[in-house]
């Protein structure tokens, strides 16, 4: 089974969130699966520098305003990758959405729709002789693959299209859209058109004859208008071929038995190294060096969606009770400013890391005795999967992907030994008051605390159910009996 992955980032060459964490992830655990999967991203600034063996597949005269060319090559871990290479749109300076000064780039529209164009010309041409019998697209920047095969009726892949998060949509107005290089009736409440401009985003939920978003949770969450963000309409109208299919981490990326990015590792039966861990992550980080403090770690982008303001109010509570707060993130300027005010008010007690910083961030979840993710909407999340497999408990909103890979330490779950977090709703400052002073009680009960992290420990939070469920989809849209 040949696959082609559309998307554009990708771990370990270009990473804005989680994201490319999947797309660098899943087709490995398929490949285990027997599948024949390659990647397709835009070969910004410094990619092909990454990546081994490059050469060219295929050749464009005209990619939106320039040349371009298919350059395939390997990561370290053996991901086939098909670059897209076209300087005049992906070869520039800053992010890759947006400039140096934080501004999205003007011609996004034009970046994602040549994406979107090569993929199907690989669909439909192949490249260097390979053709994909399933193309996967992977959120907004990838969500014209679908519609461009939609423009004739000759012979192409199969198509699935995933929701990674529906907050973000790929609008442009009608005149960017023009240029696009689709028919004039897809600009159209039948096709692209949401409330007056064109959607990415809406062109792979209407055209993709497989929809999936990242776990069953949300799924149902996006056929609502509360969290649909007004694309609860199609969603609903394309129920039956719509499935929420959980996220993994890469388990070998993420292990502290082996991370070599940790001062010492550690595992469920030894877990000395984990104290280790937190003593050297509070001397890195100004805290007090205290065995006996909860530490709670926040990874984030420090932004409303993942409700970051919300634990603000309970800085005073989380010291009084002897508590300490590690916070790594970027985000909106007022919450990055109350986060790094917050370490002269609680001096030993609080710390901000304003940036992202991988060692830290596998530092900090090593270190960290409890995680915080009170996110308002979470369509997966992994960094409260990355929390299970280092044994630091996650606190979680339920909602989303989130209330599909936490198992909350209530009664029931405590009696019958199977908790391995704690979630809390409603989604408020007083909803997660409450898990955290269920924290505390938990932290002082050590041998439970004990048992519900082994138990995260155990959690299987790698690709290979989920990869499988893929493959299983795959097959069914190729007519084929699983294997």
């Amino acid at each position: 089974m040949r696959i082609l992955f559309v998307a554009s980032e990708c771990y370990p060459l270009v990473k804005t969130g989680g994201l490319a964490d999947v797309v660098g992830a899943l087709p490995l655990a398929l490949a285990r699966l027997g599948a024949d999967v390659r990647v397709m991203i835009p070969a910004y600034r410094g990619v092909l520098d990454k990546l081994e063996g490059v050469h060219e597949v295929a050749a464009y005269p005209d990619v939106f305003g320039g040349p371009g060319r298919l350059l395939l090559g390997s990561t370290r871990d053996g991901l086939p990758v098909m670059a897209l290479e076209a300087g005049h749109l992906y070869d520039r300076p800053g992010g890759i959405y947006a400039g140096v000064d934080g501004r999205d780039w003007s011609d996004n529209p034009r970046r994602f729709a040549a994406l979107g164009a090569i993929g199907a010309a690989v669909g439909r041409f192949g490249a260097s002789g390979w053709h994909p019998e399933v193309i996967h697209a992977h959120d907004w920047q990838a969500g014209l693959v679908p519609a461009y095969f939609a423009t004739s009726e000759d012979p192409h892949p199969r198509t699935v299209f995933t929701i990674h998060n529906i907050a973000f949509q790929g609008l442009c107005s009608a005149s960017e859209f023009a240029g696009l290089g689709l028919p004039g009736w897809f600009f159209s409440p039948a096709g692209v058109e949401f409330y007056g401009n064109a959607s990415f985003m809406k062109a792979g939920l209407v055209f993709a004859d497989r929809l999936t978003t990242v776990s069953p949770t949300y799924a149902r969450e996006l056929r609502t208008p509360e969290y649909g963000l007004g694309m609860e309409g199609i969603l609903n109208e394309r129920a039956d071929v719509l499935s929420g299919i959980v996220n993994g981490i890469d388990d070998g990326e993420w292990d502290p038995e082996t991370d070599p990015l940790l001062p010492a590792v550690y595992s469920v039966r030894k877990l000395q190294g984990k104290a280790r861990c937190k003593s050297d992550l509070q001397r890195r980080l100004g805290l007090s060096d205290d065995p006996e403090a909860l530490l709670f770690a926040v990874i984030s982008r420090l932004t409303g969606q993942k409700g970051l303001d919300l634990v603000l109010p309970h800085l005073d509570a989380i010291v009084a009770r002897g508590g300490q707060l590690a916070v790594l993130g970027t985000g909106e300027p007022g919450l990055e400013r109350r986060f790094s005010e917050a370490v002269g008010r609680y001096p030993g007690k609080v710390a901000a890391h304003i940036g992202y910083d991988e060692t830290l961030a596998h530092g900090l979840q090593a270190g960290a005795d409890a995680i915080l993710i009170p996110s308002r909407f979470e369509p997966c999340g992994l960094t409260q999967l990355y929390g299970l497999r280092y044994g630091t408990l996650p606190i979680v909103s339920r909602t989303g992907g989130l209330a599909d890979t936490v198992i909350d330490a209530n009664e029931a779950a405590l009696r019958t030994g199977c908790a391995t977090g704690l979630q809390f709703s409603p989604v408020t400052a007083a909803g997660l008051g409450f898990a955290l002073e269920r924290a505390f009680a938990l932290w002082h009960d050590r041998r439970t605390w004990k048992k519900i992290q082994a138990k995260a420990m155990a959690h299987p939070v790698g690709w290979e159910a989920s990869a499988a469920e893929y493959k299983a989809l795959y097959d069914d849209l190729l007519g084929r009996r699983p294997v």
